[in-house]
């Protein structure tokens, strides 16, 4: 059933302290640079709310927002030039509006199309780092969305900000104190020459999105199925995304596509010795690319996908902090433009602690991504149990048929 969104009210919350002169120009790193200019989006559903009512909720998710900004201030900033954030405080767009349906319409057969209602509107204003969403369902349950520009942050820091606002909410100190100084460690660089590489992969097709859901005995099984040729049983996160990466390679088996690329994104923090601070937020990933031929086999894409990401070590690190790693850029970006590769994207959220986010009301029951303009591209999260995994897959309108007839698993 359709829902009807109703917006209450719209208005930018401003960092409760204003920052310091000195922090007003936030460089961006390497990493932050050659980001894609898209919002990375995360939802969260509630349905405990301790008989608050609406303006109580409100007040206090916005004055909890607003000390939690003088933290992240960044994110009350502005993107100048792909070069460095503006701290001026101009603030985060906070969005609150009605729901007239229930939640649990909502999350028991999820719908992209109503998903998205549930979010702010993300191509108004490109500069804007932060824009939140509060929704209030007719039941008295509520949906909090976050939206960070991929310029400033990555799925971990956006779930660090969730977690420290949440718990400002709460009336705790947050666990989480930032520091906004990646750029001293990927210093930015001139990218004059590489212009296209942040809209790489960035699609103007039709996406639509569908979602997957792995119980804990598929899981084991995929597991078997495809670490015959691995030398250690796969992990889930393995199983799953070279089970996907199958499907699509057999979706496009027979077109003039000559060899296939799994795309991983890679959480570098605990790849450098010693680890990266906890506490640095920003963009600190990159993506390790397994080849591969139509005919592989599951147990040989697993294989392909673990060297690949085995081989992002300390030495790859120290590529991207001399600035060597352009070069390799320049090629991957090479590879994409000139085609005969079909790629295939995954990013694994299952390791954030996501149903941590406990705003004062309990944990969320389902917290859920919506549709990014990337072509084949799945984002992984736990079940709200943990022990299965959501896979939510960004694909080709055309393309939709051939992958669901090329698996064997119900598409929810």
């Amino acid at each position: 059933m359709a829902s009807r969104v109703e917006i209450i009210s719209d208005e930018m919350i401003k960092p409760s302290s204003p920052t310091p002169t000195h922090l007003r120009i936030l460089k961006l790193s390497l990493l932050d640079q050659i980001s894609p200019p898209i919002y990375v989006p995360l939802i969260f559903f509630y349905n405990h709310l301790q008989n608050l009512s609406r303006h109580q909720i409100s007040t206090l998710l916005k004055q909890s927002l607003s000390n939690t900004l003088t933290d992240f201030y960044p994110l009350a900033g502005r993107i100048h030039d792909n070069s460095s954030i503006n701290c001026n405080d101009q603030g985060a767009e906070f969005v609150e509006a009605r729901v007239h349906t229930s939640l649990s319409e909502i999350i028991q057969n999820p719908n992209m199309e109503e998903l998205k209602k549930l979010q702010t509107s993300q191509g108004e204003d490109e500069k804007v780092m932060l824009r939140v969403k509060i929704c209030f369902f007719d039941c008295g349950e509520i949906s909090v969305a976050i939206c960070i520009s991929h310029k400033i942050a990555d799925g971990t820091s956006l779930v660090a900000f969730a977690n420290a606002w949440a718990a400002a909410t709460r009336g705790e100190t947050p666990d989480f104190q930032p520091s906004f100084n990646f750029s001293s460690v990927f210093p930015p660089r001139d990218l004059s020459a590489l212009e296209s590489t942040q809209r790489v992969g960035i699609t103007q097709e039709k996406i639509v999105t569908k979602r997957l859901v792995f119980g804990k005995e598929e899981l084991a099984k995929l597991k078997i199925d495809s670490g015959s040729q691995v030398k250690n049983i796969p992990t889930r996160v393995e199983a799953v995304s070279s089970y996907i990466w199958r499907r699509f390679i057999k979706a496009k088996d027979g077109t003039r596509t000559t060899s296939f690329a799994a795309v991983h994104a890679v959480n570098l923090r605990q790849r450098k010795s010693p680890p990266f601070s906890q506490h640095m937020f920003g963009n600190c990933w990159r993506p390790a690319i397994a080849l591969s031929r139509a005919e592989a086999s599951e147990a040989e894409l697993v294989g392909k996908l673990r060297g690949a990401i085995t081989r992002m070590d300390g030495d790859f690190i120290g590529q991207i902090e001399n600035g060597e790693y352009l070069n390799v850029l320049s090629r991957t970006v090479d590879m994409f433009i000139k085609g005969g590769v079909e790629f295939s994207n995954f990013s694994s959220w299952c390791r954030f602690p996501v149903y941590e986010v406990d705003f004062g009301w309990g944990k969320p029951v389902w917290v859920c991504t919506t549709t990014m303009p990337f072509k084949n591209l799945v984002i992984l999260m736990s079940t709200p149990c943990g022990e299965g995994i959501e896979a939510w897959v960004n694909i080709v309108e055309e393309d939709l048929k051939m992958f669901e007839q090329s698996q064997q698993l119900v598409i929810h």
